[in-house]
């Protein structure tokens, strides 16, 4: 199949804002493809060649790209340069330089999809001495037989940043379209998306529903050593509305950690996160573990995984715990320096059968049978059935006292929905105040935020010195479009006036706008002068016209509350 063809796509899609005019186009195209084409072409317009759970990268620096585009125009690097540093888009950048190519390459060979996928998949495996090289023959291979428009997008796809407006529901109802259009559209999409759920490739669920239509949907199940999307907790107002919600309840520790999902096939263990990221090769000593502790051969069990304190035993802050999660290298020398624990909640895979349609009373139950506990290392969740008021306060500052973040109240009679919140399992949290901050940098954007400021450094104030120090970084709650919110443009337009000092794409802003800002939590940190950063961050308002500079947070308040939090002292 015609790369070309995938590109006039592409084009299309670029144009369009409408919604179901990019599902028509989308499912006119999958209507059209080839069985073997069909997965790959799915991935492709998602700007991807591996599913989301596959670890692998392209991995093409700017430099790099910088110079496979140089090869590929004649063009300077310097003048690449200057128009990234003022576009921030390679893809329009080779495009319209490859239209005023200096040296037109003469009998260009049509490139095709599986040329364009199996190179740029290539581009994943390439490590070690000479890696570069081979990268940018792999690259300029396809860009010498490429057209304008498709090097563009092919540039995009290496680099990451596609920018046709396709998200995942995008392509979700594309599937419906294309192979179930005599089904009522509710159904044809909730059946493609429940095949998500348990199996995160709209590449294979599209294969799936070309060649068995709905009962293959249907049909899908979990697989051993790929992840899944698991069931989310909903938040709850108070410990008290929780309790009432269900007739029949647990209470659990709401750890604060990573959710683990932890794959046995025998003598193999899986780990996967939240986010479907792969994480077995981060943790051997957990593989080790589920190898003693698990006894059913074929297994899926999830749970909670914490940072813990080598010297009091205690939970240590969700940072350290990333810190281990990003380690690709000495694994071993951080593994001592940053031990972890597991506390273990639900089973949903066991000797082969899904357990989504058990009640968790039940699973609660396979999932003691299934575990032999290796205590404070790998164990059960601490849990307490109980509707009595007092007894569940008791259970949650015990909690909170113990460093952990509130409590889970699951209802007992519910089965597992994978992928949603459905209101089975509601978290409770204190509220945590929000916070005055200033901001006092920002970096340039790419992408769709290229011209502006893409994400800005926040400051809080040191009373003692009027200094402002660094406590977090925000890009949420700021929205695209002024008439939505707070903008992007509207920020960088007010900020660039305040500017102090520049380091590439790195600025220095005198503090003056302040920013009323909601968080999950406060946590040590070593990368901002402060010594706290907040977790998660998010715009709520601007302050401007009712704070004065004068008025910030200080640092004084991100100690006090970082103390209360948890009830540290």
């Amino acid at each position: 199949m015609d790369y070309s063809k995938l590109v006039k796509t592409y084009e299309y899609l670029e144009k369009t804002s409408a919604r179901l005019a990019k599902i028509d186009e989308i499912g006119k195209l999958l209507k059209g493809t080839d069985t073997e084409n069909l997965p790959n072409i799915v991935l492709l317009l998602q700007g991807k060649v591996f599913p989301t759970w596959d670890n692998r990268e392209i991995g093409i620096a700017n430099l790099l790209m910088i110079n496979i585009i140089h090869i590929a125009t004649g063009y300077s690097k310097d003048e690449i340069k200057k128009k990234f540093n003022k576009i921030g888009d390679f893809g329009l950048i080779i495009e319209k330089m490859m239209e005023k190519k200096k040296q037109q390459t003469l009998f260009q060979k049509k490139l095709t999809i599986e040329k364009v996928f199996s190179n740029l998949q290539k581009l994943a495996g390439i490590t070690g001495t000479g890696s570069q090289e081979r990268k940018f023959s792999l690259v300029s291979e396809l860009l010498s037989s490429a057209k304008p428009k498709e090097a563009k997008y092919i540039v995009r796809t290496v680099i990451g940043d596609l920018r046709i407006g396709v998200a995942a529901g995008v392509i979700r109802d594309s599937i419906a379209k294309a192979y179930l259009p005599k089904i009522e559209k509710k159904d044809a999409v909730k059946a493609v998306e429940w095949a998500w759920f348990l199996r995160p490739d709209y590449g294979e669920v599209a294969l799936i529903a070309k060649e068995n239509g709905m009962k293959g949907l249907k049909g899908v199940g979990l697989k051993l050593g790929e992840p899944y999307h698991v069931l989310l907790a909903d938040r709850s107002p108070s410990l008290e509305d929780a309790l009432n919600k269900f007739e029949n309840c647990v209470l659990e520790y709401k750890y604060d950690g990573a959710r683990i999902i932890i794959q046995r096939d025998g003598n193999r263990v899986w780990l996967f996160t939240r986010s479907l990221e792969n994480i077995t090769i981060q943790f051997p000593e957990l593989v080790e573990w589920a190898k003693k502790a698990l006894k059913p051969k074929k297994c899926i069990v999830e749970g909670e995984m914490l940072a813990i304190d080598k010297k009091t035993g205690k939970p240590m802050p969700f940072q350290m715990l990333s810190q281990r999660i990003k380690r690709k290298y000495d694994i071993e020398k951080i593994a001592k320096n940053i031990p972890i624990q597991v506390n273990l909640f639900d089973i949903t895979y066991l000797d082969g059968k899904s357990l989504f349609k058990v009640l968790l009373r039940d699973r609660w139950e396979l999932l003691k049978k299934s575990v032999r506990p290796i205590q404070k290392k790998l164990q059960l969740a601490k849990h307490i059935i109980t509707k009595d008021l007092k007894i569940a306060d008791s259970f949650y500052k015990e909690a909170l006292a113990a460093s952990q973040e509130g409590l889970i109240i699951k209802n007992m009679d519910a089965k597992y929905q994978p992928g949603r919140r459905v209101g089975y399992w509601l978290k409770v949290k204190p509220i945590m105040e929000t916070l005055d901050l200033a901001i006092i940098g920002a970096i340039w954007g790419t992408g769709k935020r290229a011209g502006w400021m893409g994400s800005y450094i926040l400051g809080c104030k040191d009373a003692r010195t009027g200094k402002f120090l660094e406590c977090g970084m925000i890009g949420t709650g700021i929205k695209e479009k002024s008439k939505e919110g707070v903008s992007f443009k509207d920020l960088t337009k007010l900020l660039k006036p305040l500017i102090i000092d520049e380091d590439n794409d790195r600025i220095e802003i005198k503090p003056k706008i302040v920013m009323e800002v909601a968080y999950e939590e406060i946590q040590k940190s070593v990368n901002y002068d402060s010594g706290y950063a907040l977790r998660f961050p998010r715009v709520v308002r601007m302050r401007n016209l009712d704070k004065k500079i004068e008025q910030c947070d200080t640092i004084n308040k991100l100690k006090h509350l970082y103390n209360i939090q948890k009830g540290k002292k």
